[in-house]
């Protein structure tokens, strides 16, 4: 006979684990697109993934040097002549607000979008080079 020790969280992580898989999407928890952030010397660019939304479903605004980003994915399921056996697909409302640095031209901030990505640039204000002052001896 061979003893095994007890281990309750692996039995609650496995019940979690059903609950989830067994949940049906619209019980999910919020949505919201995937962000990748990068930097450059001249801009940062905040990428997200926006695939199946219209641009016109998209708004960005900056105040306060935060930026958000506002859009609504809609349901494509309204087909009556298929049978959905299973829908991963998450819709509905997102908002992701991100901190901009103090270093940013919101004047200049633009947006694009390719493939069902969207690409935000946000450039950098030029910072002149540190003024070395030297101190008088008197």
């Amino acid at each position: 006979m061979e003893l095994t020790t007890w281990n309750p969280f692996r039995e609650m992580e496995a019940f979690f684990d059903r609950y989830n898989r067994n949940r049906p999407a619209s019980s999910r928890e919020v949505w919201a697109p995937a962000v990748d952030i990068s930097e450059t010397d001249k801009e940062y660019v905040i990428t997200a993934e926006l695939a199946g939304i219209d641009g016109k479903d998209v708004e960005i605004t900056v105040q306060n040097n935060v930026l958000t980003l506002r859009g609504e994915r809609h349901d494509t399921k309204e087909s009556k002549d298929a049978k959905h056996h299973l829908v991963e697909t998450s819709y509905g409302r997102f908002s992701r607000s991100f901190s901009l640095p103090s270093d940013v031209i919101e004047e200049r901030i633009s947006a694009n979008g390719k493939d069902g990505m969207l690409t935000i640039h946000v450039p950098k204000a030029e910072i002149a080079p540190a003024k070395k002052i030297t101190v008088k001896s008197e």
